[in-house]
């Protein structure tokens, strides 16, 4: 489960979607991240080799605490004691938080500007079938006034209701607005 997470989050990093360039400094942030994390644990095994009282002596616990350093957890449970290997520490944390902030913010962003762009499309539509609404006869598309158009279910309707975004009939709970769009021009023209 877990490999095939990392790939989708691959490909749309590498895809279409990760053209965008909030979806690639998030990339870029979280190679950087991986980096000093598997660096910075293996520097702080290395400056607390023979150390009195040091608890960093194995990769895998430097890991774990590269891991909480950087996520700011802190859980206590390793830690440096040399002037070195709190270098690497600070380094770890420094790097950890401003990373993570950025992964985090990234796709936020990507999802916040996703929704932007869909209310963006609903308004020009409501804008379209506004002005369309305003040239036709008193908000109404009539059958004496205009042949109906092939293939509608009515030929009646309140303009002002599909330009609320409510289908233009009752029994049409997912009607295209862009059909009501084109019969409201239908309507609107000169027969």
């Amino acid at each position: 489960m877990l490999p095939g997470f990392f790939t989708r989050v691959f490909a749309v990093l590498v895809g279409r979607e990760g053209r965008s360039l909030h979806l690639k400094a998030a990339g870029g942030a979280a190679i950087v991240l991986v980096l000093v994390m598997l660096t910075g644990s293996w520097a702080v095994v290395t400056a607390e080799e023979g150390a009195r009282h040091a608890n960093l002596t194995s990769y895998p616990k430097a890991q774990w605490w590269a891991i909480e350093t950087a996520t700011t957890v802190g859980y206590g449970d390793f830690f440096p004691v040399t002037p070195w290997g709190r270098v690497v520490g600070a380094v770890v944390m420094v790097v950890g938080i401003t990373t993570y902030g950025m992964v985090t913010a990234a796709p936020a962003t990507w999802f916040v500007g996703r929704e932007d762009r869909r209310r963006g499309r609903a308004h020009q539509l409501r804008e379209e079938t506004t002005s369309v609404c305003a040239t036709t006869s008193a908000g109404r598309c009539s059958t004496a006034e205009h042949p109906p158009v092939a293939g509608t279910v009515r030929t009646k309707w309140p303009c002002r209701v599909v330009a609320t975004g409510r289908p233009p009939w009752p029994h049409a709970p997912s009607a295209p607005m862009s059909v009501a769009c084109a019969r409201l021009r239908a309507c609107s023209r000169s027969w």
